[in-house]
């Protein structure tokens, strides 16, 4: 029986979580119990607009999934008053690369296709991964690879079942998609089944050395289709003569560069790319899990050593990109099966290791996230008229990185999930 809650405690099990998602979800049973409709204040001592500014006492109002206006604290009136004083407040974390359904098998190995019963399977997976994504500050999330989105995407966007905003790329061009008019036909096809983005693969994974296998024509063709179908472009790339080929092409951002050049830089300044690059949990993930994924499809523990040894050149161009006025990073994790629902320890990350300014770290999670998206009007910014996705933290994230990570509070579309008390102990 589910009972309406104040807070949500995260289970560790698969049954629990998605008991905890038919709670939170199901039929006549809102969201901890706050009813349909109405208009929702949020009273906060400290607001970071997710655009580099800082709001002082001042109450959110929401309605009808947006935020209708921004008062004096006190001054708010609604039918619902979340006190929020003690904490800060933000825009929702806006994840530019996850991996939503991928997911470990009840035999705790790494998903198998040959094990696969059909789309619910993903579609279950999907639901368990996006609940946990939402409990922890994503709001929107980019899925890229899989044409099995769609079905949690149309379950997400119906209100069926909780989880962040979420786009997908449904499937990826790969060096095998064909010549430079197979690849137009294939994003063709991409953009008429429903995708937000095209994921281009112009490289080896790094578990095979990150070489490039595209050319310049297919890349071309990539990221020119997709303008043509008025879609953005992310492309998975290592090396230097894939990063500047993918700028030639007009493509819109680049994912991981974890072999490149100090260099190559500039090309982000000169070219506007978006820069996706991951310094931690996905390392981590596959260090502590790597034996979950050994021996399916092309995951090998030699792959993961090379990926292992490419950290350091990961982490020293973060460093630089983040030092570098003009490069507009955005918040990306590449979050696969072991590592949904840690999303925030990649921007503590960011910042503990990376020497990201803490405010630039939650502005490439929010805002410049948005911008990436095509969403900059929409969402990842706290003003009136965007959505009321709305985070809190416990702590000061200026001051404690680690608060990025201490979300207590998550209000997705008006609606809220998440309501946790301060952890102060913890401070």
């Amino acid at each position: 029986m589910c009972h309406r809650i104040a807070s949500v405690t995260l289970p560790r099990s698969s049954a629990g979580v998605l008991l905890a998602i038919l709670c939170a979800a199901g039929a006549g049973a809102p969201a901890l119990g706050q009813p349909a409709g109405g208009t929702t204040v949020l009273r906060a001592t400290r607001i970071l607009d997710g655009r580099g500014g800082v709001l002082e006492d001042r109450d959110l109002v929401a309605r009808d999934g947006r935020i209708a206006e921004i008062v004096p604290r006190g001054a708010g009136v609604g039918d619902r008053i979340y006190d929020l004083t003690a904490l800060t407040v933000l825009p929702g974390y806006i994840d530019t690369h996850v991996h939503i359904g991928n997911h470990f098998d009840d035999d705790g190995r790494v998903h198998r296709p040959e094990n696969d019963p059909g789309v619910a399977h993903m579609t279950l997976h999907g639901t368990e991964n996006a609940y946990r994504t939402l409990m922890n500050g994503i709001t929107t999330a980019q899925s890229l690879g899989s044409p099995r989105d769609a079905e949690l995407m149309a379950w997400i966007d119906r209100g069926e079942v909780p989880g962040p905003r979420l786009l997908s790329s449904l499937g990826a061009v790969r060096g095998d998609t064909g010549t430079p008019d197979e690849i137009r036909a294939y994003v063709r096809g991409r953009a008429a089944a429903g995708a937000d983005v095209i994921k281009v693969f112009a490289s080896t994974s790094i578990r095979f050395g990150g070489v490039t296998n595209l050319s310049a024509a297919q890349l071309e063709a990539a990221c020119g289709e997709a303008r043509a179908q008025g879609l953005r472009s992310v492309v998975h790339l290592h090396r230097s003569d894939a990063l500047r080929l993918t700028a030639a092409a007009g493509c819109a951002q680049v994912e991981h560069g974890w072999m490149l050049e100090p260099g190559d830089v500039d090309v982000f300044v000169e070219s506007g790319m978006y820069l996706g690059n991951q310094i931690d949990l996905l390392f981590r993930n596959y260090a502590e899990r790597g034996d979950r994924y050994a021996g399916v499809g092309g995951y090998t523990m030699e792959g993961f050593a090379n990926l292992q040894a490419a950290r350091p050149g990961a982490l020293a161009f973060f460093r630089q990109a983040a030092a570098t006025p003009g490069v507009r990073i955005v918040y990306s994790t590449d979050a696969n099966a072991g590592s949904h629902g840690a999303n925030t320890d990649e921007l503590v990350a960011y910042v503990e290791q990376g020497g990201q300014d803490p405010m630039d770290a939650v502005v490439s999670a929010t805002s410049l996230a948005a911008e990436s998206l095509g969403l900059e009007d929409r969402i990842g910014t706290i003003a009136a008229g965007f959505e009321a996705d709305v985070i809190a933290l416990d702590g000061d994230p200026l001051a404690d990185p680690a608060a990025l990570g201490r979300v207590v509070f998550v209000m997705r579309a008006g609606r809220v999930y998440r309501n946790d008390p301060p952890r102060a102990s913890d401070r």
